[in-house]
């Protein structure tokens, strides 16, 4: 299995950052260069694209042979991937707002945009904990970087390239590294876990109301600064910029941990709705859709899916529609059981549960029921 490592890069001096800073700017000027030529031309395929830019990236944006290599391959792959997700709907369909936004016009990057760096113009030296990398000014001999020990050892294992990423003015290098994946042993069940609400049919909740809390803070806050207008405001603004995302990370980390723990400790699987789609589907009232468009149900379950990998834990996708509605006890499907978003009375058995775990039990259900058919399991991928 495939796994992404970070590392931190500490530039030693205002000229080492600089030229970093200036090797992006000049490789994400060249990429659109080339993606206009692409565009226009309906060059798409790497080896007739660089045919037609490569001198035009060495001469005219002060490339080297195998920057500007990279360079190419970068706009064919952001290429076939617009033209993936094309294919897949995940633009919309044909003359939807989000389709017309992607599809007339060529391919732009940003100036500070990640840049992949190959083996021949990066290179990691562990032991020393430094890279050597090409710059438009020149090659850097040492940039020490940092990391976790965890990284270091995926670092050992790395293949292929290694991206240059800049954010917040900071530098990062991103990697990634191959991984035995464990065999798959048989489970002897499969607990359901409600992304929505982050709790289990073992009647854990594992997130919820304090995470609504602190979002709503954010919120409030970014709110009270953005109407001051001052430049201390401002500052107060970028400072807080993207604190709650990095909040949210660590918190389905957290959660997508606990499951994969657990599910382990207990040799069982997991099952998880498959909410591909869900901010187009669902339609929710004013005062529930920040909330609702605030929880990354995406993440969490890239999270679950990976940890569950690396651990040897199953995981199977099930089909959310009315795991809310459906009695977990008799099976019961009415639109009427849900009494109130936390209070589920079922209408057949008269059994009284709370909403979300009752959900969470038609999910671990319908999980086994997948695994024993044998049916793929896999996030479904929108058509809307």
């Amino acid at each position: 299995m495939k796994l992404v490592a970070q590392a931190k890069l500490l530039p030693v001096s205002v000229y080492d950052a600089d030229a970093l800073a200036a090797t992006l700017r000049a490789c994400n000027r060249a990429a659109n260069h080339a993606s206009s030529v692409a565009f226009t031309r309906d060059l798409t395929r790497r080896n007739v694209l660089q045919k037609e830019v490569y001198f035009a990236l060495k001469a005219d944006y002060d490339l080297g042979a195998q920057p500007a290599v990279r360079v190419v391959k970068k706009v064919c792959d952001a290429y076939a991937a617009l033209k993936a997700n094309i294919r897949a709907g995940n633009l919309g369909r044909e003359g939807s707002r989000r389709r017309l936004r992607a599809e007339p016009e060529p391919i732009v990057f940003r100036e500070d945009a990640a840049q992949p760096f190959d083996d021949r113009i990066l290179t990691w030296n562990l032991d020393a904990r430094t890279v050597p990398v090409w710059t438009v000014a020149g090659r850097i001999k040492r940039i020490p970087f940092v990391c976790s020990d965890e990284v270091m050892e995926l670092l050992a294992s790395r293949k292929g390239e290694s991206d240059l990423v800049l954010r917040d003015g900071m530098f990062f290098l991103i990697a990634t590294t191959g991984l035995p994946e464990p065999q798959v042993s048989g489970p002897i069940g499969f607990p359901g876990a409600d992304l929505g609400t982050a709790s289990t049919s073992d009647g854990e909740v594992m997130a919820g109301r304090r995470l609504n809390r602190y979002r709503q803070h954010h919120r409030d806050l970014r709110q009270k600064l953005q109407k001051k207008h001052t430049k201390s405001a401002k500052r107060a603004l970028k400072r807080l910029r993207r604190r709650e995302a990095r909040h949210d990370a660590n918190t389905n980390h957290i959660i997508a941990k606990q499951l994969v723990a657990t599910a382990g400790r207990t040799s069982r699987g997991i099952a998880l709705k498959d909410l591909s789609g869900i901010r187009q589907r669902v339609m929710a009232r004013k005062d529930q859709r920040a909330r609702l468009h605030s929880w990354a149900f995406t993440q969490i379950g890239g999270f679950a899916g990976y940890k569950a990998r690396r651990a040897g834990v199953p995981v199977v996708f099930v089909d959310p529609r009315n795991t809310s509605r459906q009695c977990s006890q008799c099976k019961h499907t009415h639109r009427a059981n849900g009494v109130t978003q936390a209070r589920f009375v079922c209408r057949s058995c008269g059994a009284v549960l709370h909403a979300d775990h009752n959900g969470s039990r038609n999910i671990a259900h319908r999980g086994e029921a997948v695994w024993k058919r044998g049916a793929a399991s896999r996030p479904r991928t929108s058509t809307r």
